[in-house]
Protein backbone atom coordinates (compact mmCIF):
# COMPACT_ATOMS: atom_id res chain seq x y z
CA UNK A 1 0.00 0.00 0.00
CA UNK A 2 1.30 3.36 -0.71
CA UNK A 3 2.28 5.85 1.98
CA UNK A 4 1.97 8.77 0.37
CA UNK A 5 -0.58 11.28 1.30
CA UNK A 6 -4.23 11.67 -0.41
CA UNK A 7 -5.07 14.16 -2.32
CA UNK A 8 -8.75 15.56 -1.13
CA UNK A 9 -11.12 14.74 -2.73
CA UNK A 10 -12.17 18.84 -4.29
CA UNK A 11 -16.15 17.70 -4.91
CA UNK A 12 -16.86 17.00 -1.30
CA UNK A 13 -15.61 20.60 -0.20
CA UNK A 14 -18.31 23.54 0.18
CA UNK A 15 -18.27 26.74 1.43
CA UNK A 16 -19.06 26.65 5.19
CA UNK A 17 -21.63 28.81 6.41
CA UNK A 18 -22.94 29.38 10.04
CA UNK A 19 -26.74 28.72 10.22
CA UNK A 20 -28.48 30.18 13.32
CA UNK A 21 -30.69 27.11 14.44
CA UNK A 22 -32.64 27.28 17.69
CA UNK A 23 -34.86 24.37 19.31
CA UNK A 24 -37.97 24.00 21.26
CA UNK A 25 -37.20 21.41 23.92
CA UNK A 26 -40.96 21.44 26.17
CA UNK A 27 -41.59 18.55 24.56
CA UNK A 28 -39.05 16.44 24.38
CA UNK A 29 -38.75 13.61 27.45
CA UNK A 30 -35.56 12.91 29.41
CA UNK A 31 -35.43 9.39 27.49
CA UNK A 32 -36.21 10.75 23.92
CA UNK A 33 -35.35 7.45 23.03
CA UNK A 34 -38.64 5.68 23.95
CA UNK A 35 -38.25 2.55 26.78
CA UNK A 36 -34.34 3.03 26.30
CA UNK A 37 -32.86 5.62 28.58
CA UNK A 38 -29.03 4.11 27.92
CA UNK A 39 -29.37 5.10 24.92
CA UNK A 40 -30.83 8.42 25.47
CA UNK A 41 -28.03 9.30 28.31
CA UNK A 42 -25.24 7.91 26.13
CA UNK A 43 -26.04 10.57 23.11
CA UNK A 44 -26.94 13.32 26.01
CA UNK A 45 -23.58 13.25 27.34
CA UNK A 46 -22.62 14.85 23.73
CA UNK A 47 -24.97 18.27 25.58
CA UNK A 48 -22.55 18.13 28.35
CA UNK A 49 -19.04 16.88 26.56
CA UNK A 50 -19.17 19.05 23.52
CA UNK A 51 -20.17 22.88 24.84
CA UNK A 52 -17.12 23.04 26.19
CA UNK A 53 -14.69 21.39 23.37
CA UNK A 54 -16.08 23.35 20.37
CA UNK A 55 -15.38 26.83 22.66
CA UNK A 56 -11.97 25.40 22.67
CA UNK A 57 -11.42 24.19 19.26
CA UNK A 58 -12.65 28.22 18.50
CA UNK A 59 -10.32 29.32 20.86
CA UNK A 60 -7.37 27.32 19.47
CA UNK A 61 -8.47 28.29 16.21
CA UNK A 62 -8.32 31.84 16.63
CA UNK A 63 -5.06 31.45 17.86
CA UNK A 64 -3.69 29.15 14.55
CA UNK A 65 -5.76 32.16 11.72
CA UNK A 66 -1.84 34.03 11.89
CA UNK A 67 -0.14 30.71 10.91
CA UNK A 68 -2.47 30.10 7.43
CA UNK A 69 -0.38 31.08 4.25
CA UNK A 70 -3.30 29.65 2.12
CA UNK A 71 -6.53 32.14 1.49
CA UNK A 72 -8.51 29.17 1.06
CA UNK A 73 -7.79 27.49 3.99
CA UNK A 74 -8.22 30.71 5.95
CA UNK A 75 -11.70 31.12 4.33
CA UNK A 76 -12.41 27.18 5.38
CA UNK A 77 -10.77 27.95 9.19
CA UNK A 78 -13.48 30.81 9.65
CA UNK A 79 -16.44 28.59 8.30
CA UNK A 80 -15.22 25.96 10.78
CA UNK A 81 -14.95 28.32 13.74
CA UNK A 82 -19.06 29.82 13.14
CA UNK A 83 -20.39 26.54 12.69
CA UNK A 84 -18.69 25.27 15.81
CA UNK A 85 -19.91 28.25 17.84
CA UNK A 86 -23.14 27.68 16.81
CA UNK A 87 -23.11 24.25 17.65
CA UNK A 88 -22.09 24.82 21.24
CA UNK A 89 -25.04 27.22 22.16
CA UNK A 90 -26.93 24.49 20.53
CA UNK A 91 -26.34 22.00 23.06
CA UNK A 92 -26.18 24.36 25.63
CA UNK A 93 -29.70 25.44 25.28
CA UNK A 94 -30.53 21.65 26.23
CA UNK A 95 -28.94 22.05 29.64
CA UNK A 96 -32.12 24.44 31.35
CA UNK A 97 -34.49 21.23 29.73
CA UNK A 98 -32.10 18.52 31.62
CA UNK A 99 -32.23 20.64 34.80
CA UNK A 100 -36.20 21.20 34.49
CA UNK A 101 -36.62 17.22 34.37
CA UNK A 102 -34.49 17.25 37.70
CA UNK A 103 -30.74 16.22 36.42
CA UNK A 104 -28.39 19.04 37.29
CA UNK A 105 -25.52 18.61 35.02
CA UNK A 106 -23.03 21.15 36.89
CA UNK A 107 -20.98 18.51 38.47
CA UNK A 108 -19.78 16.57 34.87
CA UNK A 109 -19.51 19.90 33.19
CA UNK A 110 -17.08 21.80 35.87
CA UNK A 111 -15.03 18.21 34.52
CA UNK A 112 -15.63 18.71 31.09
CA UNK A 113 -14.32 22.29 31.56
CA UNK A 114 -11.81 22.04 33.55
CA UNK A 115 -10.26 19.06 31.12
CA UNK A 116 -10.51 21.44 28.31
CA UNK A 117 -9.91 24.95 30.30
CA UNK A 118 -7.03 24.04 32.14
CA UNK A 119 -5.40 20.62 31.16
CA UNK A 120 -5.81 21.97 27.64
CA UNK A 121 -6.07 25.24 27.96
CA UNK A 122 -3.18 28.25 27.44
CA UNK A 123 0.27 27.67 28.76
CA UNK A 124 2.11 29.94 30.83
CA UNK A 125 5.11 29.30 28.20
CA UNK A 126 7.93 31.67 26.40
CA UNK A 127 6.44 32.89 22.71
CA UNK A 128 8.87 31.54 20.14
CA UNK A 129 9.47 27.49 20.13
CA UNK A 130 7.71 26.21 23.65
CA UNK A 131 4.61 28.51 22.33
CA UNK A 132 4.22 27.22 19.16
CA UNK A 133 5.23 23.36 20.10
CA UNK A 134 1.57 23.74 22.22
CA UNK A 135 -0.37 25.35 20.13
CA UNK A 136 0.72 22.58 17.24
CA UNK A 137 -0.21 19.83 19.39
CA UNK A 138 -3.60 21.28 20.07
CA UNK A 139 -4.16 21.69 16.63
CA UNK A 140 -3.48 17.95 16.28
CA UNK A 141 -5.79 16.67 19.00
CA UNK A 142 -8.64 19.27 17.50
CA UNK A 143 -7.67 16.84 13.81
CA UNK A 144 -7.79 13.64 15.42
CA UNK A 145 -11.10 14.64 17.80
CA UNK A 146 -12.67 16.33 14.21
CA UNK A 147 -12.36 12.29 12.67
CA UNK A 148 -15.00 11.36 15.52
CA UNK A 149 -16.89 13.99 15.35
CA UNK A 150 -17.55 13.13 11.29
CA UNK A 151 -17.84 9.37 12.09
CA UNK A 152 -20.51 10.55 14.51
CA UNK A 153 -22.18 12.75 12.22
CA UNK A 154 -21.77 10.17 9.42
CA UNK A 155 -23.63 7.59 11.97
CA UNK A 156 -26.79 9.60 13.23
CA UNK A 157 -27.43 10.90 9.54
CA UNK A 158 -27.55 7.04 9.01
CA UNK A 159 -28.94 5.89 12.19
CA UNK A 160 -32.75 4.92 10.61
CA UNK A 161 -33.24 2.88 13.42
CA UNK A 162 -33.72 5.64 15.53
CA UNK A 163 -36.65 6.92 13.85
CA UNK A 164 -38.20 3.19 13.63
CA UNK A 165 -38.10 3.35 17.29
CA UNK A 166 -39.92 6.61 17.81
CA UNK A 167 -37.03 9.07 18.93
CA UNK A 168 -37.76 12.45 19.59
CA UNK A 169 -37.76 14.37 15.96
CA UNK A 170 -36.42 17.72 17.77
CA UNK A 171 -33.60 15.66 19.14
CA UNK A 172 -32.86 14.19 15.97
CA UNK A 173 -32.73 17.21 13.81
CA UNK A 174 -30.60 18.95 16.36
CA UNK A 175 -27.93 15.77 16.29
CA UNK A 176 -28.21 15.57 12.53
CA UNK A 177 -28.22 19.13 11.76
CA UNK A 178 -24.94 19.17 14.08
CA UNK A 179 -23.81 15.66 12.35
CA UNK A 180 -24.45 17.15 8.85
CA UNK A 181 -22.48 20.47 9.48
CA UNK A 182 -19.68 18.01 11.43
CA UNK A 183 -19.46 15.78 7.79
CA UNK A 184 -19.24 19.43 5.88
CA UNK A 185 -16.30 20.68 7.39
CA UNK A 186 -14.46 17.31 8.30
CA UNK A 187 -11.29 17.87 6.30
CA UNK A 188 -10.65 22.00 7.90
CA UNK A 189 -9.02 20.53 10.96
CA UNK A 190 -6.90 18.08 9.36
CA UNK A 191 -5.91 20.59 6.40
CA UNK A 192 -4.97 22.75 8.70
CA UNK A 193 -2.67 20.56 11.12
CA UNK A 194 -1.04 19.94 7.53
CA UNK A 195 -0.76 23.33 6.35
CA UNK A 196 1.05 24.16 9.83
CA UNK A 197 2.75 20.58 10.49
CA UNK A 198 1.69 17.43 9.49
CA UNK A 199 3.69 15.43 11.27
CA UNK A 200 2.90 11.82 11.60
CA UNK A 201 4.65 10.97 15.01
CA UNK A 202 2.30 14.04 16.42
CA UNK A 203 -0.75 12.73 14.58
CA UNK A 204 -0.19 9.36 16.50
CA UNK A 205 0.74 10.51 19.73
CA UNK A 206 -2.44 13.09 19.76
CA UNK A 207 -4.59 10.84 18.10
CA UNK A 208 -3.89 8.45 21.60
CA UNK A 209 -4.70 11.19 23.62
CA UNK A 210 -7.97 12.21 22.04
CA UNK A 211 -9.04 8.78 22.01
CA UNK A 212 -8.32 7.56 25.45
CA UNK A 213 -9.95 11.69 26.75
CA UNK A 214 -13.30 10.79 24.13
CA UNK A 215 -13.26 7.36 25.99
CA UNK A 216 -12.81 8.26 29.77
CA UNK A 217 -15.17 11.75 29.57
CA UNK A 218 -18.08 9.78 27.55
CA UNK A 219 -18.21 6.74 29.86
CA UNK A 220 -17.78 9.39 32.71
CA UNK A 221 -21.03 11.55 31.66
CA UNK A 222 -23.20 8.33 30.88
CA UNK A 223 -22.44 7.15 34.07
CA UNK A 224 -23.12 10.14 35.82
CA UNK A 225 -26.64 10.58 33.41
CA UNK A 226 -27.57 7.28 34.46
CA UNK A 227 -26.72 7.72 38.51
CA UNK A 228 -28.42 11.10 38.69
CA UNK A 229 -31.61 10.40 36.37
CA UNK A 230 -34.62 10.76 38.78
CA UNK A 231 -36.14 8.13 37.04
CA UNK A 232 -33.76 5.38 37.44
CA UNK A 233 -33.34 3.27 40.31
CA UNK A 234 -29.81 1.50 40.30
CA UNK A 235 -28.86 1.89 36.36
CA UNK A 236 -25.30 1.02 35.96
CA UNK A 237 -23.37 1.91 32.59
CA UNK A 238 -21.28 -0.89 30.66
CA UNK A 239 -19.76 -1.59 27.82
CA UNK A 240 -21.91 -4.97 27.21
CA UNK A 241 -24.72 -2.58 27.27
CA UNK A 242 -23.08 -0.16 24.67
CA UNK A 243 -22.13 -3.02 22.25
CA UNK A 244 -25.55 -4.51 22.27
CA UNK A 245 -27.21 -1.20 21.61
CA UNK A 246 -24.50 -0.54 18.48
CA UNK A 247 -25.49 -4.25 16.96
CA UNK A 248 -29.14 -2.83 17.37
CA UNK A 249 -28.23 -0.02 15.39
CA UNK A 250 -29.10 2.76 17.70
CA UNK A 251 -25.73 3.18 18.80
CA UNK A 252 -22.27 3.24 17.10
CA UNK A 253 -21.29 0.02 16.63
CA UNK A 254 -18.09 -0.75 18.44
CA UNK A 255 -16.16 -2.79 15.23
CA UNK A 256 -17.58 0.63 13.24
CA UNK A 257 -15.46 3.16 15.90
CA UNK A 258 -11.89 0.57 15.74
CA UNK A 259 -11.90 -0.17 11.98
CA UNK A 260 -12.30 3.74 12.13
CA UNK A 261 -8.59 3.85 13.68
CA UNK A 262 -6.06 2.55 11.12
CA UNK A 263 -7.98 4.95 8.54
CA UNK A 264 -7.10 7.52 10.42
CA UNK A 265 -3.42 6.66 11.33
CA UNK A 266 -2.54 5.27 7.76
CA UNK A 267 -0.32 7.97 6.22
CA UNK A 268 -2.05 8.13 3.26
CA UNK A 269 -5.10 9.53 5.04
CA UNK A 270 -7.60 12.59 4.08
CA UNK A 271 -10.92 13.15 5.43
CA UNK A 272 -12.73 14.05 2.36
CA UNK A 273 -12.56 10.42 1.44
CA UNK A 274 -14.90 9.66 4.18
CA UNK A 275 -18.23 10.11 4.97
CA UNK A 276 -20.49 11.85 1.89
CA UNK A 277 -20.99 15.76 1.25
CA UNK A 278 -23.81 15.04 -0.63
CA UNK A 279 -25.67 13.35 1.93
CA UNK A 280 -24.87 16.24 4.57
CA UNK A 281 -26.11 18.67 2.33
CA UNK A 282 -29.14 17.35 1.71
CA UNK A 283 -30.49 16.90 5.11
CA UNK A 284 -29.25 20.82 5.72
CA UNK A 285 -31.96 21.44 2.84
CA UNK A 286 -34.60 19.33 4.92
CA UNK A 287 -33.80 20.39 8.30
CA UNK A 288 -36.71 21.73 9.82
CA UNK A 289 -34.23 23.99 11.95
CA UNK A 290 -31.76 24.52 9.30
CA UNK A 291 -34.74 25.71 7.05
CA UNK A 292 -36.35 27.90 10.17
CA UNK A 293 -32.70 29.41 10.32
CA UNK A 294 -32.46 30.19 6.45
CA UNK A 295 -35.85 31.69 6.43
CA UNK A 296 -34.95 34.21 9.35
CA UNK A 297 -31.27 35.21 7.70
CA UNK A 298 -32.77 35.92 4.30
Amino acid sequence: MSHKQARPVESERVALNARDVSFSWADTPLHWVPGDPFTAHTINVLHLLLPAGERWFVHVYKQALPLIRDDRLREDVVGFIGQEAMHSRAHDEVLPHLRAQGLDPTPYIAQVDWFFEKLLGDRSLPPGRPRRWWLLERLALIAAIEHYTAFLGDWVLNAAELDRRGADPTMLDLLRWHGAEEVEHRSVAFDLFLHVDGGYRRRVRTWALAFSALVFLWQRGVRFFLENDPALVDARASFREFRLRGRQGVLPATGDMLRSVPRYLSRAYHPSHECSTAQAVAYLAASPAALAAAGRQA
